[in-house]
């Protein structure tokens, strides 16, 4: 999408490159995260998401994909493990109310009157959102799309491991990923970074979808397929240096700024946005994403 629309990930040539961590997230929720929400919005349709929804958002990241569910009338709870700045505006966007609480860290609705429906932003693992008291999840989300960088599906797999346990039988888990790459615009531009990454290639490098990942996925997880479907998700932005911070908030781009150097990374990025780059100075990159919907034995 965690998930980008991709997972985070440090430099793999031993240092990391030095960002702004609080404006790279509110880039991402800005202007990077809105990208899905044509995913979201199908994907909860065809579930009939509501108010007999109690939803774990794996990746949670700033919490978009878990507002639109709770304005359905979801109960949700987003968890991430990676970014503590995405995680404050998730809970500016859901507990706007705690930020002000003597004390409070922002994981859960009042202290002091938890509702059983009240939404929950867990920084951590699955495990850390385990409540014995309350009851199963109905559905498990792991918007963030796989099949764009090596090494996303084995990290996919390992969450879905810790949360199935938490869902019920039967439970729906939507897994998303990237769509044929000669119907994304967007990997065009994805290659820079690993041409400038390069001989820094392996985890954490772009790589082209393939078309069983979703399946193969959640085959290991022992999950049962359920339906899938391809969804448009069109990148727009309002000139290129949207554009750019938008790419650069997914962090994929951090192993070739580490290779090379925040400039040379800006100049090759806007090279490659050129072509989708209209008169009016908007930026237009159509892409399909799939998602899989699969089941909890």
């Amino acid at each position: 999408m965690t998930p980008t629309l991709v997972r985070q990930h440090s430099s793999h040539a031993g240092t990391t490159p030095r960002v702004d961590l609080r404006a790279r997230a509110r880039d991402w929720s800005e202007i990077q995260e809105r990208m899905l929400v044509p995913l979201y919005e199908a994907v909860f349709e065809r579930l009939d998401v509501g108010g007999g929804t109690r939803m774990l958002g794996l990746g949670c990241g700033s919490g978009l994909a878990l507002l639109m569910a709770a304005s359905r009338g979801a109960a949700v709870t987003g968890v991430d493990s990676r970014s503590p700045e995405r995680l404050a505006l998730a809970r500016q966007r859901l507990l706007p109310e705690t930020l002000d609480a003597p004390g409070s860290r922002g994981t859960r609705a009042r202290a002091d009157a938890p509702r059983a429906d009240a939404p929950r932003i867990v920084e951590g693992t699955p495990r850390d959102a385990e409540d014995p008291s309350a009851p199963a999840f109905t559905l498990v989300t792991a918007f963030e799309p796989i099949g764009c960088l090596a090494g996303d599906s084995e990290g996919l797999g390992e969450l879905l491991a810790q949360a199935t346990p938490l869902a019920g039988r039967g439970a729906a888990v939507v897994l998303a990923g990237w769509g044929p790459p000669e119907r994304c615009v967007t990997t065009s531009v994805l290659r820079v970074a690993t041409k400038l990454a390069d001989p820094l290639r392996g985890a954490g490098s772009w790589r082209p979808a393939l078309r069983d990942d979703l399946e193969e996925v959640a085959q290991r997880a022992g999950l049962r397929p359920d339906g899938s479907g391809r969804v448009a998700c069109p990148f727009g932005y309002a000139d290129a240096g949207s554009a750019a911070r938008g790419l650069l908030s997914t962090g994929l781009f951090d192993a070739a700024i580490a290779a090379t150097d925040q400039e040379q990374v800006d100049k090759e990025l806007s090279e490659a946005l050129h072509p989708y780059q209209r008169p009016d100075g908007t930026v237009w990159m159509p892409n399909v994403f799939r998602y899989l919907i699969a089941r909890t034995p």
